[in-house]
This record gives structure tokens, C-alpha cells and sequence, in this order.
């Protein structure tokens, strides 16, 4: 019987009444799920998301959203095998597997470790402070504060669980919840997860909506707020894309199209090298990885012209090893596409380029499959294509075959390995196998404007590059052009997509209010205790200490050189400064630095329970014998840390602003320490 799935709407599992959708194993053909996500109230999803999911995210921290996307992580993992096996129903073997699911949960916990790189705060201050006057009482400064919308992301077949993890890790991180809209073929893979998700309780109501139909009406409802995002067909993509609503509202719609992107074999990279053989195995892992089904998947082999031969041999004995079959079936490397429609549509673009490129590996009409039958099961062989010339026959450039399908082709040199690439009118990934540095820069600038990423493959990184078709969370994945002209993921880079940029003007203390980031000249609180002496928790944004003054001699000069060994000729050597910036021996940076810590550091044991580093420094003044010194420290920004074990000391970071001066009240150094503060409560 097969399995009816249902979506998750309103805060409950309800099946839809409209048209129904049968789900079908893509090895045996047997229907395995019904799908049917028609008569919901698309408005009212959007509206429950808004009302009910976002408030809740947007009030979390960044620290506690990124604790919250562990505790899924963690979750989910544990729970993966059941993922495993109902995997195998779309054709994917354990292999394609591991990618969809792990590498899904796998940028869960990327993203909840991103959280470090953020605030304990809802919303964070981007880049650095802007002086708008020459007193410096008016200033400015970028918020990047959460969306009060919903993020809806349109997601493509191929990887149903990846695709939806990879991106709610995002949104959740920014503080926006999201409807997730799956593509039908493995919607059930998709739904088992959001099943799992909801059922561990991890995650606020109104957070994660699904549904499982066509979404038909989804974006009639849309607002400014909200964000769109879609992975799928560039055709699909840009209707999509231009749909009135989301003109309209001027709805932030990111695309992440398939695109006809290029694997370069440099000149270099000839037999025998380590370069050619990861060339090699680098084609076959992109064509038979989720039987070729993946929008990084390498459509076109741009070789030396002299070594088209070589690696046509090569790459067929590489791919004469791929068995194809059933996913289960001992042996197999390569699994089924996702039906036998796909089956069809790849058929008929591989025959559409076949009319000027001839099929040199594979055949169309005969595949062995083990474990399998190709008239019941979605199974075809591998199959690569000759274009012997690449300027002249462009389909090649043009068509995708969504499969397990690529082009080979030649080029006479680095300029035209370029163009070639660049005739795909823009990509989302390109690779080239060079150890030659100047080919990888020619390279690399010369593709940067049409790609997306690019990897540059040779010995050094054989045993740990993640390799040419995985995008990874903390690097941008999309593309220009055919692309999309989108981009998703990329570590801080992605959550902005999900956040609203807002410039803010006013004084330093109003904008050191609102960022709870201390800006230079805002008001500083004076206590008579030694901030030092102050637990985390007690200590506030702004409070200020100052310190003793101290006249620096030539005595203090001679000693540091003496200690630290640093005698540069101008610490040292008062006879060497002709021409130079000085006017006699001056002090080392690091001693006015080091000298301001003595100045400062209460010595008694306190909440202080270590130096953790050093953000930042300038020297910004020469300090010369008989000038006088004096230190301002100032709280500017309050880190709270989590406890690894119940063993733990609770904690935080306090970052300082390190303002020394001389005589005159004018800044010689300013830096930026970081120490590790003992939090009064701990539990």
C-alpha cells in the first residue's frame, strides 16, 4: 500500500484534496508514496509563519539559534539509517546517499558553529563604524536585523533532503522560518525528515511548514518581507522569477539553476602526472555520482587538444568499471535517474547533441544493469560525447542532458580553455587540473566573471579536496547567467540574505545603545571597583577605567630592547634616524602596548581568569623619551560562552577598546583584548 503523505500546515499533519501524484521507486517503477498538496490556504501558511514562527526566531539570539540547529543536527543524525534505507527508493545508492543526507545534516552543524561568528545578540553591526563628522559626535553604522517574513524555498528532486537542510540552516540562523516546497518525484524523502524534525520538538512552532503538492498558488501570497529562493531548471527558474507578486512586492527571489559546467585538464597534466589521473577519476565520480543528477555535475571535458586520445581511453576504462543496477544490488556504483521520464528527457538531449557529437562512450539503447530491469527501472549507461570542434558545433555549450552525461572537447591553448569554459554562459562550479601555478592564475581570472566556483585540483590537495560537485556551507554556491545569477550558502554571506541591511545614524552613545558595541567618544561609566574585579554579568558596555600616567625614558626603551630583542635601528640607534620618519629613539609599539597592560591589569585574583588575545592594534603616534602615557579601558562588546560539560567554568569573552595617550589627550595606540571573564552565576 502505498504510503499518502501529508503536509505540514498550520501547526498540524493534513493530507491535501485535489489532484493526487503517485511516487515511484526509480529502480523497480512500483508507486511508493502519494502526494497531493492542493486545497491548503497558502495565505494563511504565510500569515501562520509570520505571526507565529518569526516573532519567536527573530527574539533568539544568534547564539541560540545556532544551539537550537545542533540540537537538530544531533537529532537527525541519530536517526539516519532510517533515511538510508528509504533512500534507496530514488534510485541513490549508499554513496549518493551520504551526500543528500550527512552532507544535509553536515551543514546543520556547520551553521551552528557559525553562530560564534556573531553576537549573543537577535541581530548583529556589520564591518565598521562611519565617522559622518570632524568632531566625531555623528556617526554611522550598518544593522543587519532578521526579516519579519518567511522564507520559501522551491527545491529540486535530485537532493531532497540536502536541498531542504542546506538552506533552513541558513534562514533558522537568521531568524526567519520557512515553507518548504519540495519537487514531487522525492517528496517523500523530503517529508520523513520534516516528520522527524516536528516529532523531536526542537524547533519553535510556526518555524517549518511543508508541502508536499505542486504549490500551485504558493507565491500569489508573498510579500516584501518574505524571501523566495529555488533550485530547479533555468527555464522554471526565471518564470518563477518574474511571477507578478514577486515583482510587484520586489520579493527577494535567489535562483540556483543546472548549468553546463567544465572540468579543464591543464596543458600541463599529462599522462603519468597525479594531475591527469584526478582529472580521470574526477569526470567519472561527477558523471556517475546520482547517475550524473546533480546541477554541479561536470557536461563538459575541456581537454589539450594533443591529449584528447589519452584521456578518452582513460576516461572509458574508469567508466567501463561503474556498474549500473539497483542500488541495494552488491556491487552497483551507479543507481537509477529519478524515473523513467527523466530517463526520456536525457535520452532526447543526448540525441539532440549527437547530431554534430558523436557518442565515443555508452549506449543509448543498451545498458547491463544488475539487480534491476530497464524497462521497469530508470537505468542508463554512462555516456560521453565528442565535439572535435567546440566553436563551431555549440549545442555542446547550450543543451544539458540531466544525467549521467558528458562532452568531450579540445582546445589549443590556456585562452581558449578559458573561452570554452566561458561559452557555458555562466556556471556554477569549474575545475582545473594544473600543478602549474601561472595556468591556474590565467585560469581562475580569466573564468572568475562566468563561474561560481572554482576548484583548482593537483597533488597537494588529492587527499583532502572535498572535490569539483560539493558545494560546502561556508563557500557562496550559485552562479551568473544560466546560473541563476544567485547565490546561497557562503558562511555570513548567506545568512544576509535573510536579514535586513539598515544604516543608522546618530551619536556615539545612541549607536553604541542600539549595537550594544562600544563606539569611540560615546559615554563611558566610571565605577569605583576595577572592572577586572567585576564577574561577567556585572560588568556593562561602556564602562571605563583610567589608569595611572607614566613618563617613558630612554632607560624604558633600552631595557625592552633588551628583553623582548627587538633592536631596530630606531629604538636603538639614535645616529641612524637621518632621513627616516623620527626625530630621536622611539619607543617600540609593543612596549607602549605592553607597558598600557602593566598599567591597567589589576593584579589580584578576580573574575579575570585569562588573556584570550589580541583583535587588533595600531600605533598611531610616535612616543619619544620624556612623553607621558596614560590608558583608557573601555568594555566594548560582551560574548557569552556555552559550557562544553557540566564541569565547566560559565563564562564569557569581554572585548576591550585599549585607548593610550599621551600628554597632550592625543591617541598614541588604540587596540582591541580580549579576556576570559567568570560569570557570577553558574549554573
Amino acid at each position: 500500500m502505498a504510503q499518502l503523505l501529508e503536509n505540514y500546515a498550520l501547526g498540524r499533519w493534513t493530507a491535501g484534496s485535489g489532484d493526487q501524484h503517485e511516487l515511484y521507486d526509480a529502480s523497480t517503477g512500483e508507486v511508493v508514496a502519494i502526494a497531493d498538496g492542493e486545497g491548503l490556504d497558502f495565505a494563511a501558511m504565510l500569515d501562520y509563519g509570520r505571526r507565529v514562527g518569526n516573532p519567536v526566531l527573530r527574539r533568539m539570539t544568534f547564539h541560540e539559534r545556532g544551539r537550537m540547529l545542533k540540537a537538530l543536527a544531533l537529532h537527525l543524525d541519530s536517526k539516519k539509517e532510517d533515511f538510508y534505507t528509504l533512500s534507496y527508493r530514488s534510485g541513490a545508492t549508499r554513496a549518493d546517499s551520504w551526500i543528500d543526507i550527512e552532507g544535509g545534516i553536515g551543514n546543520l552543524f556547520a551553521n551552528a558553529s557559525l553562530r560564534r561568528k556573531f553576537p549573543d545578540t537577535p541581530f548583529y553591526a556589520e564591518s565598521d563604524p562611519i565617522a559622518l563628522s570632524k568632531a566625531g559626535n555623528f556617526m554611522g553604522h550598518h544593522l543587519m536585523v532578521p526579516k519579519e517574513g518567511v522564507a520559501v524555498h522551491i527545491n529540486a528532486y535530485n537532493f531532497p533532503i540536502w536541498g531542504m537542510l542546506e538552506k533552513i540552516a541558513v534562514n533558522l540562523l537568521a531568524g526567519m522560518p520557512a515553507i518548504v516546497k519540495p519537487a514531487l518525484p522525492s517528496a517523500y524523502l523530503t517529508e520523513a525528515v520534516v516528520r522527524e524534525i516536528i516529532r523531536s520538538g526542537i524547533l519553535p512552532e510556526g518555524a517549518l511548514q511543508l508541502v508536499v503538492g505542486t504549490g500551485h498558488g504558493l507565491l500569489e501570497h508573498v510579500t516584501y518581507q518574505d524571501v523566495v529562493t529555488f533550485t530547479g531548471s533555468a527555464e522554471t527558474g526565471r518564470k518563477l522569477k518574474g511571477h507578478p507578486r514577486i515583482l510587484a512586492e520586489s520579493v527577494p527571489f535567489n535562483m540556483e539553476a543546472d548549468s553546463l559546467n567544465a572540468a579543464v585538464l591543464g596543458p600541463d597534466a599529462v599522462p603519468g602526472t597525479v594531475e591527469f589521473d584526478l582529472f580521470i577519476k574526477e569526470v567519472r565520480k561527477e558523471m556517475t555520482a546520482k547517475a550524473g543528477q546533480k546541477c554541479t555535475a561536470i557536461r563538459r571535458i575541456i581537454v589539450p587538444e594533443n591529449l584528447v586520445e589519452d584521456v578518452q581511453i582513460a576516461l572509458g576504462k574508469a567508466l567501463a568499471q561503474t556498474t549500473v543496477g539497483h542500488p541495494q544490488a552488491e556491487g552497483v556504483r551507479m543507481g537509477a535517474l529519478a524515473g523513467l521520464d527523466q530517463v526520456k528527457r536525457v535520452r532526447e538531449q543526448v540525441q539532440r547533441l549527437a547530431q554534430n557529437t558523436p557518442i565515443v562512450y555508452g549506449d543509448l539503447d543498451n545498458v547491463q544493469v544488475i539487480g534491476g530491469d530497464c524497462k521497469t527501472g530508470a537505468f542508463m549507461s554512462p555516456i560521453v560525447l565528442l565535439n572535435s570542434e567546440p566553436f563551431k558545433f555549440t549545442d555542446s555549450h547550450e543543451i544539458e542532458a540531466f544525467g549521467p552525461v558528458s562532452t568531450l572537447m579540445p582546445y589549443k591553448n590556456v585562452g581558449e580553455a578559458i573561452e570554452l569554459a566561458n561559452m557555458g554562459r555562466g556556471s556554477l562550479v569549474c575545475s582545473v587540473a594544473t600543478n602549474s601555478p601561472a595556468t591556474a592564475t590565467e585560469f581562475v581570472l580569466g573564468a572568475a566573471t562566468h563561474h561560481g566556483r572554482i576548484l583548482v585540483l593537483n597533488g597537494e590537495v588529492a587527499k583532502e579536496s572535498t572535490g569539483h560537485g560539493s558545494p560546502l556551507p561556508l563557500l557562496v554556491h550559485g552562479g551568473p547567467g544560466r546560473a541563476g545569477g544567485g547565490q546561497e550558502m557562503g558562511g555570513l554571506r548567506g545568512v544576509e540574505h535573510f536579514m535586513q541591511r539598515v544604516a543608522i545614524q546618530g551619536s556615539p552613545s545612541m549607536i553604541t545603545a542600539i549595537t550594544q558595541v562600544y563606539q569611540p567618544k560615546a559615554k563611558q561609566i566610571e565605577k569605583d571597583k576595577h572592572p577586572f574585579q567585576h564577574y561577567f554579568e556585572e560588568l556593562e558596555i561602556g564602562q571605563t577605567y583610567t589608569t595611572h600616567r607614566h613618563t617613558v625614558s630612554e632607560a624604558d626603551i633600552t631595557n625592552f630592547a633588551q628583553v623582548s630583542g627587538d633592536n631596530f635601528y630606531a629604538h636603538v640607534d639614535a645616529t641612524s634616524l637621518d632621513g627616516t620618519l623620527f626625530t630621536g629613539r622611539v619607543a617600540h609599539g609593543y612596549y607602549v602596548l605592553s607597558k598600557a597592560a602593566g598599567m591597567f591589569v589589576d593584579p589580584r585574583k578576580g573574575p579575570v581568569l585569562l588573556n584570550y588575545g589580541l583583535d587588533e592594534c595600531r600605533f598611531t603616534k610616535p612616543v619619544y623619551p620624556g612623553m607621558t602615557i596614560g590608558v583608557k579601558l573601555t568594555v566594548k562588546e560582551k560574548i557569552a560562552q556555552e559550557k562544553r560539560d557540566e564541569q565547566d567554568v560559565a563564562k564569557g569573552i569581554v572585548r576591550w577598546l585599549v585607548d593610550v595617550s599621551d600628554e597632550t589627550g592625543e591617541t598614541v595606540a588604540v587596540a582591541t583584548i580580549l579576556t576570559m571573564v567568570k560569570k557570577k552565576d553558574q549554573e
